[in-house]
């Protein structure tokens, strides 16, 4: 039955990237989803709540949830390169996908999911100390490398992804390793 479940997963995942290649995501019915992956609409129900969930679904599966292992054993450049070559394969897709705002924005679902995976990392290593600031929690630490992350991927998938998966994981790392005054100096 799992193995059901996660094929009629991928077909609805499959089915909504391509039909978001061809229309707003606003615009894309849970009918035509399901018409397209061949299974009937109570079926998409029985798997996703709504096409955000099965969007929420397809980063955390094809972009996120491969980096997992990377980040366990301290390769964040590798899983963040990751990232950015998961992105870069599916670009047509991810930059469409990027276009959609409001309250279901891509954005605020890549930086929910980003956040996610940051926070069961930290759980799982018990890696957070005792902070000399009650204000310094996981959530707000995974809350801050997330939206640092989404914003950087956000500008790179808006500007047609001008740059190499490799070069921004360079520009990242310039971004988040200085500090304000570094960067208003000039180091």
């Amino acid at each position: 039955m799992n193995g059901q479940k996660a094929n009629t997963d991928e077909l609805l995942a499959q089915s909504f990237k391509t039909l978001c290649k061809k229309r707003p995501i606003e615009k894309i019915t849970i009918k035509e989803i399901t018409d397209r992956a061949g299974v009937i609409r109570p079926t998409f129900y029985n798997h996703f709540q709504d096409k955000y969930e099965l969007l929420e679904w397809i980063i955390m599966r094809e972009v996120l949830m491969p980096t997992k292992p990377l980040i366990q054993a301290q390769m964040v450049d590798e899983a963040i390169l990751l990232i950015f070559t998961a992105l870069e394969r599916e670009k047509e897709f991810y930059i469409k996908a990027s276009r959609l705002e409001g309250q279901n924005s891509f954005e605020r679902i890549a930086r929910s999911c980003v956040c996610k995976v940051l926070l069961e990392l930290m759980k799982d290593h018990d890696v957070f100390l005792m902070p000399k600031n009650s204000w310094i929690t996981p959530e707000h630490i995974a809350e801050y490398y997330a939206q640092s992350l989404c914003y950087v991927v956000m500008t790179w998938l808006k500007g047609n992804m001008p740059l190499e998966p490799k070069e921004m994981v360079e520009v990242y790392n310039y971004i988040i390793r200085r500090s304000m005054q570094e960067v208003l100096a000039g180091s």
